[in-house]
């Protein structure tokens, strides 16, 4: 076997959720060819508009060169109209799939907040719809990669709760389908990814201000797209059954990322206070977790709290410690710096989702 060929080489990729912000850099990934060339991505989801849009941007030709640089990826996507909610929909959807990508989510605080049982369908249910479907039509799918938060551990709202179900789920479909690896990674907040707070300060700076930070002290992990896109790679290469792979980012307070957003504009920074279901700080790895938590390199692997998945490999001393995002701080250069070298400090006309697809 050539070791150096990518994890995707001549799969069936399929992924849930894939119109948002993530499926579309993780397709952009895929197409590249930079981890092996897919025979086939299915983009599933339940938004005609987004997927007619995502289309459009990948078929429109803008330059002379584009068919050397698209060398027709146009075709190899399909798009698929359906929910993870509904176990039909998922079934067909996954029934020819090599390797599955759960992004479909729903991730708003607010929202699952409000609307429990909303959150429970798509986040826990759809999970359990993908092992179920695997399970009972006996699916060749080699892989499952659920997609996480880090609001999922020690969970304090709605939507940690059942991303935490959610990656039980995923774990506990090991026992049953075991020509199946499923695995999960989990991470923090994704720059300028939809509904995350880059876009927001981006739009209240645009509009004098104020910008509003609920308390001096909170703080975040700070992770790039495509950072995200190479833990959910690095997870398909290197975790065992039932692992969660965490990356090890830098975090920075959120007054410092305003702070780098507003430069030398005279715009106000408003307090506002911390709001029910949220954090001052954000942990990928709980204490509990830390004692089955080992090093991977740029990565951090949870092993499975079930004992049947647990392998008797021999790894370095578990972490035996949280992993939290005041851990270490970067400075307000630092976190200007990250920010600058991501494109994210020179307005919101960078983050539009046509960017993420160039």
């Amino acid at each position: 076997m050539n070791v150096n060929i990518g994890i995707f080489e001549g799969k069936v990729v399929v992924i849930t959720g894939g119109t948002g912000s993530l499926g579309k850099v993780l397709t952009r990934r895929l197409l590249s060819g930079a981890a092996g060339t897919p025979k086939k991505i299915i983009i599933f989801s339940r938004d005609e508009a987004k997927q007619h849009f995502m289309r459009v941007e990948y078929q429109q030709k803008r330059k002379v060169t584009d068919e050397v640089i698209y060398n027709n990826f146009a075709q190899l996507l399909e798009f698929r109209i359906g929910d993870v909610r509904n176990y039909a929909s998922v079934s067909s959807a996954i029934k020819t799939a090599d390797i599955v990508i759960n992004a479909a989510a729903l991730k708003q605080v607010p929202s699952c907040e409000y609307f429990p049982a909303e959150a429970v369908m798509t986040n826990v249910t759809g999970a359990e719809n993908i092992v179920r479907a695997i399970r009972e039509n006996d699916l060749p799918v080699q892989a499952v990669v659920g997609v996480s938060t880090d609001k999922a551990c020690k969970p304090v709202n709605v939507m940690g709760m059942t991303k935490a179900l959610q990656e039980r789920v995923f774990i506990a479909g090991n026992l049953n389908s075991q020509a199946t690896r499923f695995i999960c990674v989990r991470y923090g907040n994704v720059l300028a990814s939809r509904g995350s707070v880059i876009p927001l300060f981006h739009d209240q700076i645009k509009n004098g201000g104020p910008v509003t930070i609920t308390t001096e002290e909170m703080t975040r992990f700070l992770l790039p797209l495509e950072r995200a896109v190479d833990t959910i790679i690095a997870a398909l290469k290197g975790a065992n059954p039932g692992e969660t792979y965490v990356p090890k980012v830098p975090a920075s307070c959120m007054i410092d990322v305003a702070r780098a957003l507003i430069g030398d504009r005279p715009v106000e920074i408003q307090i506002t206070g911390i709001r029910p279901g949220e954090k001052v700080h954000e942990s990928m790895v709980s204490f509990e977790e830390g004692w089955r938590t080992f090093d991977r390199g740029d990565y951090y692997a949870i092993k499975p709290m079930l004992p049947e998945l647990v392998t008797d490999a021999f790894e370095n001393a578990p972490l035996n410690r949280e992993y939290s995002s005041s851990d270490s701080l970067l400075s307000l250069d630092e976190t200007r710096n990250l920010l600058e070298k991501y494109r994210l400090l020179i307005g919101q006309e960078m983050v539009e989702e046509g960017e993420f697809l160039r």
